[in-house]
């Protein structure tokens, strides 16, 4: 049993589901394909997020070495900040993403 999106209101409900407990729209016989969509969605979330961290990190990067010089003051904070959430972002991203490869569809 996984759980999938229903096409209607689009909350997580079971697979083994006929009937969305939350909207109440019948669903087809065919929740394989549901699921799949579902896995295929989520999968597509996670890679946008790593993307999204890693534009972070490197956003700090520039601001870091922006005109030759490291940074000092305000703009040292604001880059270390994107230093760090970029790279624990894409971390944990990263362990999301193989926690879902090991769902079995």
């Amino acid at each position: 049993m996984a759980l999938i999106e229903c096409p209607s209101c689009s909350k997580r409900i079971s697979s083994k589901a006929s009937v969305c407990q939350y909207c109440g729209s019948q669903l087809s016989g065919d929740t394989q394909v549901l699921s799949t969509i579902s896995h295929i969605k989520r999968s597509n979330q996670l890679v946008n997020q790593g993307l999204l961290s890693m534009t972070i990190f490197i956003a700090g990067v520039v601001m870091w070495f922006w005109g030759g010089n490291t940074a000092e003051g305000v703009r040292a904070y604001i880059a270390v900040i994107c230093f760090v959430l970029g790279f624990v972002g894409y971390l944990v991203t990263r362990l999301q993403i193989v926690m879902h490869k090991r769902k079995k569809v």
